[in-house]
Formats: C-alpha cells, sequence, structure tokens
C-alpha cells in the first residue's frame, strides 16, 4: 500500500516539480515584460510626437506611417505579452494568426473597395454642387 502511496502522488509534494513542463517558455520573465513594455511605449510615443509636432507636412503620410508603428506594436504585443511564435502549440497559433491577418485584410480591402466604389458612382449629383452657384 504504501509503494502504491508513493507513485500515485509522486511529483506532487515535491517543491522541485513542475506541472507545466509541457510548455516550457511560454511564459515570459520579467526581462521580456521590461523589453515588451519599453517598446510598446516608444511605439506609442513616436506617432504621438509625429501627430502632435506635425513632423510630417502630409497628413497621408503621417497616418501611413502611424500605420507602421501600429502593425509593429502588434507584433511586439503578440511576442512580448501573448508569447506566440512559430513554436508554441506546435504551430497552430501561428497558423490561426496568419489566418486571422488573411480575413482582417480581405475584410477592409473589401470595405474601402465598396465605399470608394459606392462615392464614386452612386452620388454623383454631390460632387457637381461644388460647382453650383
Amino acid at each position: 500500500m504504501s509503494a502504491h502511496t508513493d507513485t500515485a502522488h509522486a511529483g506532487h509534494g515535491d517543491p522541485h516539480h513542475d506541472d507545466h513542463h509541457d510548455d516550457e517558455g511560454a511564459h515570459g520573465t520579467l526581462k521580456s515584460y521590461v523589453i515588451g513594455f519599453v517598446l510598446s511605449v516608444i511605439l506609442t510615443a513616436i506617432p504621438f510626437w509625429l501627430v502632435m509636432g506635425k513632423v510630417i507636412d502630409s497628413s497621408v503620410t503621417t497616418a501611413m506611417v502611424v500605420m507602421g508603428f501600429a502593425a509593429v506594436q502588434i507584433v511586439v504585443h503578440m511576442v512580448y505579452f501573448l508569447h506566440l511564435n512559430a513554436r508554441s502549440e506546435g504551430g497552430w497559433n501561428m497558423l490561426a494568426l496568419i489566418f486571422t491577418i488573411v480575413v482582417v485584410v480581405i475584410m477592409l480591402a473589401g470595405s474601402i473597395w465598396v465605399m470608394f466604389h459606392l462615392d464614386a458612382n452612386m452620388m454623383p449629383g454631390l460632387h457637381d454642387m461644388k460647382n453650383m452657384p
């Protein structure tokens, strides 16, 4: 009976036993969280400075630069805070992420395309009203 008890509960009372041995590296260290936080602050402060300081004259260029910083910040959050990489969950997390990105790009591009063509084709009278006295 004592042999059964010892093997049935082996490791549960052991302070060196790690219940999370299957997901090594899944949890971040303090260093990785600090790096992620510092990068997030920098990737927020630079676009804020670009917009508030009117550093770039063109608003379209400024918007593109801010969206570029936003995309980089999304990657920083996924890597440092959500711990997504090609190794986690046998690569399924990365596959789900790629699928989500493809769906979002298709939805955004399709929405912009539809709105542009609705504006150009459905409301010709509004554009002509600018030239009226």
